[in-house]
């Protein structure tokens, strides 16, 4: 098999039992599994690939969208990475989560606790359940048991970490012994719900192999990195470098040379991979074995024409990949004028594209008017755009879509969703690791081991290939797509002035810890992490940059009325914004055990 994700139908079709009710706690979920199933090695890997499967969310399209692994919600929209694009009057919820004004009520952390806890954890807590009774009636060994063990606790600890990422500590420690879910509180003792998931990752570590002949499936490596992203969502450096230094000493893994073979189907599973969630498509209807989170979140209109215009960069992002003459990021000056976007101007009339030099990551990680979109064409700019005055002048996030070459063949023939694709989303990276090590030496007063780091990612981006195709022309109308007449672009030239450069040397820690924090936003911008960097990053003595959680943000809303007037008018975002209110829908089942987070 070449992708685990291949198997994922048959084990939907052995695990699966089917309820139109999203109370998971009174009625079996979409997706719940039941134990009477084949107690034996065959049966368990069946019932442990349906677990897998529900990482990506698979078969969940009806409330994948608040759910989607890859958090372009929590982590992107509502930071300054990114806005929730389409229009306002669609998906309204979603204003509130980019507005920072989320109410109990809101469908959004409602999908994301069902899909952690009714689906997730459920799997897995049945799969561990199955897997203790077969070893007890000896049907498989001591050393299966435990290998099959690995995988379940691994991606147990996978949902426990996502879901604390949006809900923090407030969510209840479900394991294989709970008896009855809907008695137990979501109040623990401090550190009870990372210690959870650091024992699940330890044992998954002890018991994983290296490498699984099956790509998709969990590693010693992946245990040890996602442990590592948990210590660090607590600024526990000293927890967490020496599974970094770990991962990097076993030679396993290294960086690919070019930045966006991360997000192209044809570079799928590569050597910087650590674990990555297998997509699949046109093997099952609505290919469900696709990343059906983030269905939503491609070109509207003009001449792609697919759905649904959400998930659009932010200015503020695209003014992060300033330069300066010596190649460096504009740490304090980025924002004070935008770079030059055609937001108002119509695809007929003339707008000329910026001549400033960038860091050459932007084109690949935003798709601007002007400028060679993959294989698809120029960006015509507004008419490739749903609606400028409400999602920003930018298509929506770049990074996950596929080539034209591509469509139908790696993309999805059936549904209405027909962005969905085979693009795998590299969950954890060897760039992760890389970047993760030099904050912790940034961290522990080492600007030079920081500076080691960084500089081998700001070094990968300096000799990677940048987006090639001089545009000439400065009008789009219709009649210009795909590339207009022979000589309108100059396939010789960059499309852009690129520019990046490593680093000489930091001056300290605090210097050192700037640049790597900043160098985080350029490489994994629009990727869902970037409002859970900040939140953590809050923390330090120095915070971000100088700023705070709460500086940056209200900031972004401000500067961003030159974008969008009315958008992020008068929203304002608290300290009691870090985290999403615990669903009403989960309380009204569990009056008096589950307790809302203070503040709502």
């Amino acid at each position: 098999m070449k992708k685990l994700s291949i198997l994922m139908v048959i084990a939907i079709l052995l695990t699966m039992s089917y309820s139109c009710s999203e109370e998971f706690l009174t009625k079996e979920p979409p997706g719940s599994t039941s134990e009477n199933v084949f107690y034996d090695a065959k049966g368990i890997d069946a019932l442990l690939i349906g677990t897998y499967a529900m990482v990506g969310g698979s078969s969940l399209w009806e409330i994948s969208w608040g759910a989607s692994i890859q958090n372009w919600t929590y982590g992107s929209a509502a930071s300054d990475d990114a806005y929730k694009g389409s229009e306002f009057t669609d998906q309204v919820v979603v204003n509130d989560i980019e507005r920072w004004e989320v109410l109990p009520s809101n469908n959004y952390p409602g999908d994301k606790w069902q899909w952690a806890f009714g689906m997730g954890v459920d799997r897995a807590n049945k799969t561990l359940r199955v897997i203790n009774g077969t070893e007890e009636a000896g049907t498989i060994t001591a050393d299966e048991a435990a290998a099959f063990r690995a995988q379940a606790r691994f991606l147990r600890a996978l949902f426990y970490f996502e879901a604390r990422l949006v809900f923090g500590d407030y969510i209840p420690i479900l394991t294989e012994e709970t008896v009855d879910p809907s008695v137990v509180p979501n109040q623990n003792a401090d550190g009870a719900v990372l210690s959870f998931i650091i024992d699940d990752l330890t044992y998954a570590a002890s018991n994983l192999p290296s490498s699984q002949a099956q790509v998709g499936r969990a590693t010693k490596w992946a245990a040890k990195a996602l442990a590592a992203r948990a210590y660090l969502q607590d600024l526990k450096y000293t927890d967490a470098e020496p599974l970094l230094d770990e991962i990097i000493a076993s030679g396993q893994f290294s960086l690919v040379d070019e930045f966006i073979d991360n997000f192209n189907i044809a570079t799928n599973n590569n050597q910087e991979s650590i674990f990555e969630i297998q997509a699949n498509v046109n093997d099952i209807n609505e290919s469900l074995n696709a990343e059906m989170g983030i269905g939503l979140n491609w070109p509207h209109g003009g001449d792609i024409g697919m759905c649904c215009g959400f998930h659009q960069p932010s200015q503020n992002l695209v003014n992060a990949y300033k330069v300066d003459a010596n190649g460096h990021p504009m740490f304090d000056s980025f924002n004070d004028t935008d770079l030059a976007n055609d937001a108002g101007i119509a695809s007929e009339e003339t707008f000329v594209p910026f001549t400033d030099v960038v860091d050459p990551r932007l084109d690949y990680t935003v798709s601007r008017r002007g400028i060679p979109y993959k294989d698809w064409g120029i960006n015509r700019g507004s008419n490739w755009v749903r609606k400028q005055t409400d999602g920003g002048p930018y298509l929506p996030v770049a990074k996950p879509f596929f080539k034209k070459e591509e469509r139908y063949n790696l993309s999805t023939t059936t549904g209405w969703q027909t962005g969905i694709n085979a693009n795998n989303y590299r969950y954890l990276r060897y760039s992760h690791i890389i970047l993760w090590k030099a904050e912790c030496r940034a961290a522990a007063n080492d600007p030079g081991g920081a500076l080691t780091y960084v500089n081998m990612i700001r070094n990968r981006a300096k000799n990677s290939t940048p987006v090639m195709g001089k545009v000439m022309l400065t009008q789009l109308p219709p009649s210009v797509y795909p590339w207009g007449d022979e000589g309108d672009v100059d396939w010789t030239q960059p499309a852009a002035n690129y520019k990046v450069e490593p680093y000489a040397s930091f001056a300290d820690g605090t210097e050192a810890m700037k640049a790597v924090q900043w160098e985080q936003r350029l490489e994994f911008a629009t990727e869902g992490m970037r409002f859970f960097d900040l939140r953590r990053w809050d923390n330090l003595p120095n915070k971000i940059g100088g700023k705070s959680m709460a500086e940056i943000l209200n900031g972004f809303a401000t500067a961003d009325l030159r974008i969008r007037p009315s958008f992020m008018k008068d929203a304002s975002f608290s300290e009691n914004d870090k985290y999403m209110p615990i669903p009403q829908s989960q309380l009204d089942q569990q009056p008096g055990v589950l307790v809302q987070r203070p503040g709502y």
